[in-house]
């Protein structure tokens, strides 16, 4: 998602749940954001900015392998749709 998208992932991800498109958030995202790691002894090189924000925009769309044609014609049709109207 672009910085300066008119919409955040949390917009996108409602609108998709809403219409019956399940989502996850990712859940690894910026590792030494996490608890386990505070106070721990690590190496980190740079800033990490780019890591930050795959942690504060990525986000799964439900996909298995018995998905058939008509549903992801769906998922990417609803998917254009909100992005259409922002």
């Amino acid at each position: 998602m672009k910085n300066n998208a008119p919409f955040t992932r949390n917009n996108l991800v409602q609108y998709l749940e809403q219409n019956c498109i399940g989502t996850r958030l990712l859940f690894g995202g910026n590792l030494v954001r996490q608890p386990l790691y505070q106070g721990l002894n690590y190496r980190v090189v740079g800033e990490l900015s780019n890591t930050d924000r795959v942690m504060q925009s990525v986000f799964w769309v439900g996909v298995f392998p018995g998905l058939t044609e008509e549903m992801l014609t769906y998922t990417a049709s609803t998917i254009r749709a909100f992005v259409g109207n922002c």
